[in-house]
C-alpha cells in the first residue's frame, strides 16, 4: 500500500532536518552533557579527572571572591549597555525610516560598524580611550570637560565599555527598521484624521506596534551582554583591579590559564542557569507590555 502524501512529507521533513539535528546533538547537546559531568570533577589538563561531587559549586559560592566580582561586573555591564543600545538603535531606526534622499546610503553608513570584527573594533577603541592622545579626551578638552582615564581607571572602565557597546548598534537598528516598516500606514492616517501629531503617532501607534520587536531585541541583547568576552580579553585583561573581570573572561582564564577544567565547567553551568532564569523572567513579564495584533502577549 502506497504511503499517504502526509507520511511522505513527514519523511522528507525529517530527512531535511537531519543535518541540523545531528549538528545540534554532536556539537551542543553532547558537549553540554560532558560539561555537566566534568563540573563534578577536579580535572586539570594532563591529569586524570577526580570525582568531587558538588565541591566546585560549593567553592564557587563560599571561597571564590573572583566569582562574585565577575558576576557583578557582568551584570553592571548588562544593565548599562542593553538599555543604552536599544534606545540608540531605536532612535536611529526612526530616523532611517524617514523618506529622505539618499536613504539607502545612510542605512549602509550606519550599519557599517556592525560588520567590523569585534577584535578590530576593540583595537580601535583602545586608541580612542588612550588618556594621553586619544580622540575622546581631545574632544572632551575642547568641550571644556576634564580628561578621563577611561578603561585605564577602575571607576570608569565599565562605563567606558558601555559607551563602546553603542558602536555596534547596527544589527539591532536593522531589526527595528524592519519592524517599523511593518507598521500599517492606515493607522497613521487614521490618527492624522483625528488631528494627532507626531508624538501621538509615536505614543499610540509606533511604540505599541513595535513592542514585539523591542522584546525580541531585549532578550537577544541581554543574552549577548551576559556573555561579553572580547572587550575584557583584548582591551583590559580584566583590569584594572578586576573591575572588568567579566564572567566569560573569568571562565576562560580558569579553563585555559589555570587549567581547572572541572571548575570552569561548573562556572559555565551557573552562567547557563543565570541566563535561563533571566530569560524566563523576561518572558513571564512580557505580557504586561508586549502587544500582539492577534491578541494579548503569550
Amino acid at each position: 500500500m502506497a504511503s499517504s502524501p502526509m507520511k511522505q512529507e513527514a519523511r522528507w521533513g525529517v530527512l531535511l532536518a537531519l543535518p541540523a539535528i545531528i549538528g545540534f546533538v554532536a556539537f551542543t547537546f553532547l558537549p553540554m552533557i560532558a560539561s555537566a559531568v566534568i563540573s563534578l570533577t577536579d580535572w586539570t589538563i594532563g591529569a586524570a579527572p577526580k570525582f568531587v561531587g558538588f565541591a566546585n559549586y560549593r567553592r564557587m559560592f563560599t571561597a571564590d571572591d573572583s566569582f562574585f566580582k565577575s558576576l557583578w561586573a557582568t551584570l553592571y555591564y548588562t544593565l548599562g549597555a542593553v538599555p543604552l543600545l536599544l534606545i540608540v538603535a531605536f532612535a536611529v531606526a526612526l530616523v532611517l525610516n524617514q523618506p529622505v534622499r539618499g536613504q539607502a546610503v545612510f542605512r549602509v553608513i550606519y550599519y557599517l560598524p556592525a560588520i567590523v570584527p569585534i577584535v578590530a573594533n576593540s583595537m580601535l577603541w583602545i586608541w580612542l580611550f588612550n588618556p594621553d592622545f586619544g580622540l575622546l579626551n581631545t574632544l572632551t578638552e575642547k568641550a571644556g570637560l576634564p580628561r578621563s582615564q577611561w578603561i585605564f581607571d577602575e571607576s570608569t572602565a565599565i562605563p567606558s565599555l558601555i559607551l563602546m557597546s553603542v558602536w555596534g548598534f547596527g544589527n539591532v537598528a536593522v531589526i527595528f527598521l524592519a519592524g517599523l516598516q511593518g507598521v500599517p500606514r492606515q493607522l497613521y492616517e487614521a490618527i492624522a484624521v483625528d488631528g494627532g501629531g507626531a508624538w501621538r503617532k509615536f505614543r499610540h501607534i509606533t511604540l505599541p506596534m513595535m513592542t514585539p520587536t523591542i522584546f525580541y531585541s531585549l532578550v537577544t541583547s541581554v543574552i549577548g551582554a551576559l556573555q561579553v568576552f572580547v572587550q575584557a580579553a583584548v582591551m583590559t585583561e580584566g583590569g584594572p583591579n578586576d573591575s572588568t573581570l567579566f564572567y566569560i573572561y573569568y571562565l576562560y582564564r580558569t579553563a585555559f590559564t589555570n587549567n581547572e577544567m572541572g571548575y570552569a565547567s561548573a562556572l559555565a553551568w551557573v552562567l547557563f542557569l543565570v541566563i535561563m532564569a533571566v530569560t524566563v523572567v523576561l518572558f513571564r513579564n512580557s505580557s504586561r507590555w508586549v502587544y500582539y495584533e492577534a491578541g494579548s502577549a503569550r
